[in-house]
């Protein structure tokens, strides 16, 4: 009946107290969170309880402060949870979006050129 209870990393941009109060108070408030750990000098967030990562994840952005899952130990953790991997896997899809963008990026700049005349004659 008693579930494990999950453990979420976050890397979260954090350089002064109240920084890290805005996360404590969101953290505080959020359901199934069990206790949770903030360490200024790693810019580090641990959060275990009875929470899905990706929610764990949306509360602490809410705060404004630059949020991402802590890459040290987000490869660990997604054997004990599909959430996680979801997320590890998200995060791994936009790393290999760029890569084509800059293919596509010469023949573009390429073609703009030749546009920019054409909107200077008519």
């Amino acid at each position: 009946m008693a579930t494990e209870p999950t453990v979420v990393v976050l890397s979260v941009a954090m350089s002064c107290g109240g920084c890290s109060g805005a996360v404590k108070r969101v953290l505080s408030k959020m359901p199934g969170v069990e206790s949770f750990d903030i360490d200024m000098k790693e810019q580090k967030v641990t959060v275990r309880g009875n929470v899905k990562p990706e929610d764990v994840f949306q509360t602490v952005s809410k705060t404004g402060k630059k949020t991402s899952f802590w890459e040290g130990e987000a490869a660990a953790a997604p054997a004990t949870s599909a959430p996680e991997g979801a997320a590890a896997a998200a995060t791994s899809a936009p790393e290999a979006a760029p890569a084509p963008s800059t293919t596509t990026e010469p023949p573009a700049a390429a073609a703009s050129p030749e546009e920019a005349p054409a909107k200077a004659d008519a």
